[in-house]
Parts: C-alpha cells; structure tokens; sequence
C-alpha cells in the first residue's frame, strides 16, 4: 500500500514536480549570488550546503525515489524569507519597529511548524515506513543524511555528533 507513496510514484512527481524546479532555480541563483560576492554573503559552508541541496533535490526529480521527503524538507525552506526580511529591516535600521517585531513573531511561529514539528513528523514517518525507506538509492540517503548532517554541524558548531 505504502511502497508507491514513497518509494517510486509517478503521481507525485508529475504533480509536485514544479516545486522541484522552482527550488532548484533558487538554490542555483542564490548559489550563484553567494559565489559572485563570496564571503561576503556567506563562506564555503553556504556554498556546501547549497550544493548539497541541489543534488539533493535534483536527484530524486531524476530517479522519483524519495520526492515525499524531498518536498517535505523544501517546506523548512519557506521559513527563509522571513530570515531574509529580518536582515533587511535591521541593515535599514528598523530594528525597533513593529513590523520587525511581528516579523520576529510570524518567524518563531514559521520555524516551529517548519522547522521543528514538520521534521519530528519527517522523522516519525520514516521510522514508520523503514522498511520501504531501506530500498532507496544509496545516493538519496547519503545526499538526506549528508544536508541534515551539515546543517546541523552549522547550527551547533561545538556540539560532536
């Protein structure tokens, strides 16, 4: 019942294909952004990530193994305008403003849903569906585990996994 949902479904892929492109427009354009003004936008774990997270999408859009969890983990990435909007009112010097404080609001709420809860269900999901999950593409699961590993070595540098 559950192998097509999430080991090769063509539905999914010819539905949600869109957002595949879409992510990767974005992740190359911003990868492009980070390389032309390198560092000053970010260093080399910016650029890291970035492409990890271009093969990482871009391989399920090829084989169509693994797309539900892919799109599960672009919707974290919906979390980034707010992050983006942030550094812009406080580089115009509205640190003080109520739109940067419903802004810091709307983004606490945003990352909870995105961040937190969305992927202690990701992981639930895939506890649940193990024994499908095992059949994916070594590739897919090094280049899921590699994004999650990196982005997880940014956030808490000192801690040793």
């Amino acid at each position: 019942m559950y192998k097509r949902e999430i080991y090769f479904c063509k539905f999914i892929l010819q539905k949600l294909f869109i957002f595949g492109q879409v992510s990767l427009g974005y992740f190359l354009s911003d990868l492009a952004m980070i390389i032309w003004f390198y560092p000053f936008l970010g260093g080399m774990e910016y650029v890291l990530h970035h492409l990890l997270s271009v093969a990482g999408i871009a391989n399920p859009m090829l084989t169509g193994e693994g797309q539900v969890y892919t799109f599960m983990v672009l919707i974290s990435e919906s979390t980034t305008p707010g992050i983006n909007l942030r550094w812009y009112l406080d580089t115009a010097g509205m640190k003080r403003s109520r739109a940067y404080l419903i802004n810091g609001v709307v983004m606490f709420v945003a990352w909870l849903v995105a961040r937190i809860l969305l992927f202690m269900y990701l992981f639930y999901h895939i506890y649940l569906h193990y024994d499908q999950v095992k059949f994916l593409q070594n590739s897919y699961l090094v280049l899921a585990i590699g994004v999650y590993y990196f982005r997880a070595s940014i956030i808490f540098p000192n801690f040793e996994f």
